[in-house]
C-alpha cells in the first residue's frame, strides 16, 4: 500500500504538499542560491530531511523492541550542492548525538542503522554520504 502526498505549485518557486493520510502541510521555496527566497525548506532539504528522520525513527524503532532508551539524540545533517553542474546533492555529512549510553549491542545496532536505513539506501551512490556517532562520556 503506497502513501498518497499531493503537491501544488503555489507560484513564486513554491509549492505546498499535502500527506494524504493525515492532511498535515509542507510548504518548499526554491534555495537562494536558485532564484528562491530561502524561506522553506527546499526539495533537496526535504531530501537531507528525510534522511536524518529516517536514521532517528529507525533507531527508535529498534530501541523500543529492546528497552533501549534514545530520547534525547539528536542529529545534524549538512546538506552540500555540488559546484558543478549538474546541480545536485554531492554530500551528506551526518554528526549523530546520543544522549544515553548503551550496551555494545546496542551501539552496534545503532551504527548499522545509522549507515543504512531505507532512505539512506533509496539514495542516488553519487551522493557522498558520512556519519559520526557521538556517545556520551
Amino acid at each position: 500500500m503506497g502513501v498518497e502526498i499531493n503537491a501544488v505549485y503555489d507560484g513564486g518557486l513554491r509549492c505546498t504538499l499535502t500527506h494524504g493520510p493525515s492532511g498535515s502541510q509542507v510548504e518548499t521555496d526554491a534555495p537562494t542560491d536558485n532564484k528562491g527566497k530561502g524561506e522553506r525548506f527546499s526539495p533537496s532539504d526535504l531530501v537531507a530531511s528525510a534522511l536524518a528522520t529516517c536514521i532517528l525513527t529507525t533507531i527508535g524503532i529498534a530501541a523500543e523492541g529492546r528497552g533501549w532508551d534514545v530520547s534525547g539524540m539528536r542529529i545534524k545533517v549538512t546538506k552540500e550542492m555540488s559546484s558543478t553542474p549538474p546541480r545536485r546533492i554531492a554530500r551528506l555529512p551526518i554528526e549523530l548525538w546520543m544522549a544515553h549510553d548503551m550496551p555494545e549491542e546496542g551501539r552496534q545496532q545503532v551504527e548499522r542503522i545509522a549507515h543504512a536505513c531505507p532512505v539512506q539506501r533509496s539514495l542516488n551512490e553519487s551522493i557522498e554520504f558520512s556519519v559520526t556517532i557521538h556517545w556520551p562520556t
